[in-house]
């Protein structure tokens, strides 16, 4: 059995802390529960605070987000059927965008939980080799090792909120 893991991240316009993203941090906590309590959801990085906002391994100007789902569709409802959709239409006010791949999704076995090491491993090779078994998108994903082999499973829509 596996799961698919996600990693996502966003280049700040001002510091957490700022008037700029009192918004976005007011609605951590509402939109984190929202994901815990989202059918399919596994397991996400978080700080003794409950988020993962005080993680900068990627720089001090970027927040990352890290996850695990039961499914490629599972975490595909979270993120674009629920009421996150309305977080990812504020993200102009919050974030810059993006000049290069910024998320990436890659399967990992059941009970294994993955490092950030890990994951910006992950993030580099999409940025390096494009969609692969290894490391994909929603755009261009992969079936669960062993069922299809090197070739891509399916195509999801819609952009990931950390443009």
């Amino acid at each position: 059995m596996y799961h698919i893991a996600q990693l996502n991240i966003a280049t700040l316009l001002a510091p957490i802390d700022s008037p700029q993203l009192s918004d976005f941090v007011a609605n951590l906590d509402r939109i984190n529960a929202l994901a815990e309590g989202s059918p399919g959801f596994v397991w996400r990085l978080q700080t003794e605070e409950g988020d993962a906002t005080g993680i900068d391994y990627f720089g001090s100007d970027k927040i990352v987000n890290l996850s695990l789902w039961e499914s490629i569709e599972t975490l595909h409802d979270y993120v674009y059927r629920s009421a996150h959709v309305e977080i990812m239409r504020r993200k102009k006010e919050w974030f810059h965008k993006m000049g290069e791949a910024y998320m990436v999704l890659w399967w990992v076995p059941a009970g294994h939980i993955p490092s950030i090491e890990e994951a910006a491993h992950k993030l580099e090779t999409l940025r390096e080799h494009g969609s692969t078994a290894e490391a994909f998108t929603f755009k261009q994903a992969f079936a669960v090792p062993g069922e299809q082999v090197g070739t891509p499973s399916r195509t999801l829509s819609g952009e990931c909120p950390a443009t």
